[in-house]
């Protein structure tokens, strides 16, 4: 990770998670990179990880009650939207950048999997436990920190699935 920045200097978002992080009794450091890590891909390159290792956090909207859902998913995997209808007996919808920002206090791209502004039921992708580390957003579009994937739950109260 070449010209990463540790936190200390971190954007106002990526310094709320590290103190987040903190505050959860953690030592996990959130670096902001010189390279986009918007996708999965971007993040995956500029780190020197797999994309596999990549935990994207995708904001859906629930169709009936607008309540938004977290999937913390591998950077391989789709969502399985059926199987997430089936088990919350309600349809999802994408969710747009408006919805994500005022649910989450992020911007697509930098949705970190904790610190949310509002409460989010939360899932796991299973896909992530192959792995002892992996990857999240930090509230930027340019930083990230590292856990492993029991952390991720531990940080999110998150219930760990099959999510394709």
């Amino acid at each position: 990770m070449k010209g990463a920045t540790l936190y200390g200097t971190l954007k106002r978002k990526a310094q709320r998670v590290q103190n987040i992080l903190g505050d959860m009794g953690y030592s996990n450091q959130v670096v902001e990179l010189p390279e986009s890590t918007r996708t999965a891909e971007e993040a995956a390159a500029a780190i020197g990880c797999e994309v596999a290792q990549i935990a994207k956090s995708i904001i859906f909207r629930l169709a009936n009650s607008s309540k938004p859902l977290l999937v913390v998913a591998s950077g391989v995997n789709r969502v399985n939207e059926k199987k997430f209808s089936t088990l919350l007996q309600e349809k999802l919808k994408k969710a747009d950048a408006d919805f994500v920002r005022e649910q989450t206090g992020f911007v697509i791209g930098g949705v970190a999997p904790i610190g949310h502004v509002r409460e989010i039921m939360t899932f796991i992708d299973e896909g992530l436990f192959q792995y002892g580390t992996v990857w999240a957003a930090a509230g930027h579009p340019k930083a990230v920190f590292e856990c492993s994937p029991d952390e991720l739950v531990a940080f999110t109260g998150g219930q760990v699935m099959s999510i394709t």
